[in-house]
């Protein structure tokens, strides 16, 4: 880390899991500010189609850039939840009438497996690039992936943080659901028994085969051609790069996306669970809690709306 960076960002070591926390603010504030923080039950919007859902995740963005001047930091949901948002991103960057909205925007990606070349079909931005395509890319003020081939993985996510937050701040994340054992879910590529507390901005977690899995098979359902080169060095992967809760409960508008519970149905219990689960009101039973089910993380913070088809609900 570089000296200004070791000045404000901490290592933090949780099991075989290395988070990277900010020394100030809510992280000297102790338990007190788990406890404090608010928790809302989660009111959900069922719309008729996935490219619905990709217009209403669209229409999200241009409110944002409404509600501000000059550049919007986003955060790109990957996987099926964004790609029918960015199959109509790369349709109209291919005219001019978005010109100047996209101009604006610094877009940025949320997790990564690595190590991993950057070429990699199963890449989350070799699957952006797919969809948004090239124009997208060339009018955009700037685009930030997690380098997955770095030597350096730990500093290279201070790196990514320092860039995140020199552009002020996240003004819009979107979020999908991540099925996990026991109707738990994952946001980012926070996995349930990684350790990751409020503080935390960003991590390095060992991978998971449960992960692993689901982020193959929702690429390959999603269209992704998959080579067995590709697909070998993924599954030798050995850590998920991520941003942290800190970062979700900074942002200042949370958008969630689930259209693939036909592919990915374990999704329908963990986002049940999500809705109905008790948070409790005690900082300790709700650290564990949010350990557990890191799902619940999208439940404290005061500006989400979750997006959904009605498969979601089915039995």
């Amino acid at each position: 880390m570089s000296a200004t960076s070791k000045q404000t960002i901490q290592r933090r070591s949780a099991g075989g899991n290395v988070w990277l926390s900010h020394e100030a603010g809510a992280l000297t504030a102790g338990s007190d500010y788990l406890a404090r923080l608010p928790v809302r039950d989660l009111v959900f919007e069922v719309l008729p189609s996935e490219e619905a859902v990709g217009r209403a995740m669209f229409d999200e963005i241009v409110s944002a850039a409404a509600a501000k001047e000059g550049p919007l930091v986003m955060i790109l949901v990957g996987g099926r939840g964004g790609q029918a948002l960015h199959r109509l991103l790369g349709a109209m960057a291919k005219s001019n009438e978005h010109d100047e909205l996209f101009g604006r925007l610094h877009v940025f990606t949320q997790d990564a497996l690595a190590p991993l070349r950057m070429n990699n079909a199963l890449s989350f931005v070799r699957d952006f690039e797919r969809l948004l395509g090239k124009e997208f890319f060339r009018k955009v003020n700037s685009f930030t992936s997690m380098r997955t081939d770095a030597e350096d993985l730990e500093g290279e996510m201070v790196r990514y943080v320092e860039r995140l937050e020199s552009l002020g701040g996240i003004d819009l994340f979107f979020l999908g659901l991540g099925p996990e054992a026991g109707a738990a879910s994952h946001l980012a590529y926070i996995k349930p028994g990684s350790g990751a507390i409020y503080s935390d901005v960003a991590g390095l977690i060992p991978i998971s085969p449960s992960i692993l899995e689901h982020h193959i098979n929702k690429f390959k359902a999603g269209g992704t051609i998959v080579s067995a080169l590709d697909e070998a060095e993924c599954r030798a992967a050995k850590h998920i790069l991520t941003l942290g809760p800190a970062a979700i409960l900074g942002a200042r508008r949370v958008v969630q996306s689930i259209v693939d519970a036909d592919t990915a149905p374990a999704k329908r219990e963990c986002y049940h669970q999500l809705l109905t689960t008790r948070i409790a009101d005690d900082a300790d039973t709700r650290k564990t809690q949010f350990d557990q089910n890191p799902g619940l993380w999208l439940r404290a913070h005061p500006n989400v709306r979750s997006l959904i088809l009605k498969n979601v609900l089915e039995n």
